[in-house]
């Protein structure tokens, strides 16, 4: 059956779409050995603070270290991770939705090994997606499942029903901050609506673009003060530091990550330091997860918010 028929099919069997919606939250812990898939979003209030040059980065470092990672560019109307790293292609997410093709038709491989799911421009929202294409996504993320270790998924920025709902889904949140004031102000409103509407209790920090270690620890502390004043209960853990690199805007003007073409470079170490961090902090994760989990929550937010 084509991936047209399929769709049909669940439009039009729609009895058995509440059932299957709630068959999809089976489990899939992450378990203390590492097994399981690791859905991790990577963040942030502000715009320009270079997040989805980290999770491009962030990919290639893990896969480096024999993960095999996914990465979803969440940012569905305006994505830009396939211009950042060169790579042409001919489907995207909205392919999937329309029922031309399969998530597994459309994923690319970037240069180094990892995979991506590309976004498109100018579709709808995701939230204005129906319940059949919701269930649609969820009967093809089956396929994916026992691909990957790793999903990374590249957020928008800002505080848009988008960005929350694939922080809130996501098992592990990282939030890119810079020596910007607005960049950190962002980041507090960020994880403010996070902790109070979604009830998210523990983030990532990542410090992007510091001229030193120094630096990157009072911008930590800067925003870790003003959370633990206004929001009190949220924790906020110092994931690592990238510093300002002059290499990391030659390799995007060629396109690729700063660690494929400058592997040597300050930032480039960074990179892999913050991916071990990433992979060592596995011990300390006690919450159920997976790519089939993940997208569960995304389906219980619109259902709660748009109840179709």
């Amino acid at each position: 059956m084509d991936q047209a028929s399929r769709l049909r099919d669940m439009v039009g069997n729609g009895k058995g779409v509440e059932k299957k919606l709630m068959a999809a939250n089976a489990t899939g812990n992450v378990h203390q050995d590492g097994s399981g898939v690791r859905v991790i979003s990577v963040t942030s209030g502000k715009g320009g603070v270079g997040k989805t040059n980290v999770v491009a980065n962030l990919a290639l470092a893990l896969t480096q270290a024999d993960k095999k990672v996914l990465i979803l560019d969440a940012d569905l109307g305006l994505g830009n991770m396939d211009v950042l790293l060169g790579l042409n292609h001919h489907y995207n997410i909205q392919h999937v939705l329309t029922g031309e093709k399969s998530l597994e038709e459309i994923i690319i491989e970037a240069p180094g090994g990892f995979q991506v799911l590309p976004a498109a421009s100018g579709i709808q929202e995701l939230t204005e997606l129906d319940q059949s294409q919701r269930l649609f996504l969820l009967d093809e993320l089956d396929i994916l499942q026992d691909r990957f270790d790793v999903l990374l998924i590249d957020t928008g920025a800002g505080i848009s029903a988008n960005v929350m709902y694939f922080n809130f889904a996501a098992m592990e949140k990282v939030v890119v901050v810079t020596n910007e004031p607005a960049s950190l102000t962002d980041a507090y409103a960020l994880i403010k609506v996070l902790t109070t509407k979604y009830q998210q209790k523990t983030f990532k920090i990542l410090i992007n673009q510091a001229r030193n270690a120094a630096e990157a620890d009072r911008i930590f502390r800067q925003l870790s003060k003003v959370v633990d004043k206004f929001l009190g209960s949220p924790s906020i853990d110092y994931l690592g530091w990238i510093p300002y690199d002059e290499q990391i805007p030659k390799a995007v003007r060629q396109q690729q990550a700063v660690l494929a073409v400058y592997p040597d470079t300050a930032a480039s170490k960074s990179f892999v330091r913050v991916a071990e961090s990433l992979l060592s902090s596995v011990n300390h994760l006690d919450f159920e997860g997976d790519i089939k989990f993940f997208w569960k929550k995304l389906v219980d937010s619109w259902q709660t918010d748009y109840g179709n």
